[in-house]
């Protein structure tokens, strides 16, 4: 018999430990994802800057024969 293979072995009172507390950090995370990333885009936008003006497109001629 091979104990080292044994030694791996996790139970389900193991088991049902790391995966209660994987599932309560699931639950903290979605309860702020809207504050979580509020906070990134802030930090992203403060690391780009702010975008710059955007430029508007020429008026043609004929635009304001063309509307009724």
């Amino acid at each position: 018999m091979r104990f080292d293979l044994l030694a791996l072995y996790g139970g389900p009172d193991q088991v049902m430990t790391v995966t209660s507390g994987l599932a309560s950090l699931l639950g903290l995370l979605l309860m702020f994802w809207n504050k979580i990333v509020g906070v990134f885009f802030k930090m992203v936008r403060k690391i780009k800057g702010p975008p710059g003006p955007i430029a508007a497109e020429p008026a043609r001629k004929d635009a304001a024969a063309k509307t009724p």
